[in-house]
């Protein structure tokens, strides 16, 4: 699995204009799943994001994770995290995993993170989504549980 995560004041996403999720102060979370993801990247993952510290604290360090300041998530599904463009000028997604198996592992990841006493917003898995947000500072964060 593969996050890029942002910090952000707010963040959300909207499908046939209609907002879907919406969050303040938190973390903007882009999910990609590759087809030999399973449990224990989905574990890894939320524990990963759950308590990175990229939030600063009074001395302007990042010492907070977005659990210590009560922020929330925004989580949307991506497959084009998985996008390869070595070749030619049009990225394919055969990486990506089938959207039955990634639909599964991207739901327990939003679950995984609920457990931890995390507000989780969502988009709609597989729809075209319109997503905004005011990334904060700017902090962009890749994470992927096989490197």
């Amino acid at each position: 699995m593969k996050v890029v995560i942002q910090r952000c004041k707010n963040a959300q996403v909207t499908v046939n204009e209609e907002v879907v999720g919406r969050i303040g102060e938190g973390l903007m979370v882009l999910v990609g799943v590759t087809h030999e993801d399973e449990e224990k990247d989905v574990k890894y993952l939320a524990d990963k994001v759950a308590g990175l510290r990229i939030f600063e604290d009074e001395h302007e360090k990042m010492n907070f994770s977005v659990q210590d300041i009560s922020g929330a998530i925004l989580s949307v599904s991506q497959f084009t995290l998985y996008g390869d463009s070595r070749k030619g000028k049009r990225p394919n997604f055969m990486a990506a995993a089938k959207p039955d198996k990634a639909e599964m592992l991207y739901e327990a990841f939003n679950r995984e993170l609920a457990a931890k006493g995390l507000q989780v917003e969502t988009g709609v898995f597989g729809a075209m989504m319109d997503v905004s947000l005011t990334n904060w500072g700017p902090v962009t964060i890749i994470i992927d549980s096989r490197n």
